[in-house]
């Protein structure tokens, strides 16, 4: 946004750890209001506190987000504590996966939910609730590269983040003449609290240890390298900014080369 602005606001979901917090960090930090949400109440507390600390405009609440009457509440907090939205971030999200004949419904569904159904919540939310409008209005959600390649014994997760990007796509085609932008960012791997867990579930079906699935996966990149969540947070950072105002219905990789379309 440009720094001419009164008080934007963001709105970021699953902002207390990793892409999230990261994201939250440097939106915080361009000058924006910025209001997150996480499950944990005790780690929403505990990182509004630090940033706050930080002389940043934070706050927050806590929600989950598989209830779409949750969505609107926090959207409706948000609003009510900073004023109408400029910014959402779609960024609140889970692994999940298996063998595919092994997977049950529970797993599926919540995965789904997780992933891409609070997407369309918070985003219905967002344009209805929390007066999200052009002509800088952005919206901003957080996809994989799984989702358009594919991960094996990831099927849920993989289904759920290729749903965000057909969904980022329809949208944006949807409120182009508005003014408002909307593009998914699709990280690979990238070294966060979920990365860890996900290293640990293919070490225990491949029956390796969780440095040799490390290395395999840092095989396939071309960098040789994880991703950091600072480096996902600085496109999202870019796409709020005025430069990225023609940039919409997007998919943008942000992979260390891993992904090739």
């Amino acid at each position: 946004m440009s720094t001419k602005d009164a008080a934007p606001v963001a709105l970021v979901t699953g902002g207390t750890s990793g892409i999230g917090l990261a994201v939250v960090r440097r939106l915080a930090a361009r000058g924006l209001s910025v209001f997150l949400c996480a499950r944990s109440a005790e780690n929403v507390a505990s990182v509004v506190k630090e940033l706050r600390d930080e002389g940043l405009d934070v706050d927050g609440v806590s929600a989950d987000l598989r209830s779409p009457a949750l969505a609107d509440e926090v959207v409706a907090a948000a609003v009510h504590r900073y004023g109408p939205l400029t910014v959402l971030v779609n960024n609140a999200g889970r692994s999940g996966g298996g063998k595919t004949a092994a997977i049950t419904d529970e797993l599926w569904a919540d995965v789904i939910d997780t992933n891409l159904n609070s997407v369309f919540w918070m985003t219905r939310a967002a344009l209805t609730t929390g007066g999200l409008a052009g002509p800088r209005g952005r919206i901003i959600n957080i996809a994989s590269t799984g989702g358009k390649q594919g991960v094996p014994l990831g099927a849920p997760y993989s289904a759920s983040k290729a749903g965000v990007i057909g969904f980022t796509k329809a949208v944006a085609k949807e409120l182009a003449r508005s003014g408002i932008t909307v593009n998914a960012v699709c990280p690979g791997y990238v070294e966060t609290p979920m990365a860890q867990r996900v290293r640990q579930g293919y070490a225990e079906v491949w029956q390796i240890s969780e440095d040799d699935v490390l290395e395999q996966f840092q095989e396939k990149i071309p960098l040789g390298r994880y991703s950091t969540a600072d480096e996902v947070a600085g496109l999202v950072e870019y796409l709020v900014s005025d430069s990225s105002a023609s940039i919409t219905a997007q998919a943008l990789n942000v992979c260390g080369g891993l992904g090739n379309y």
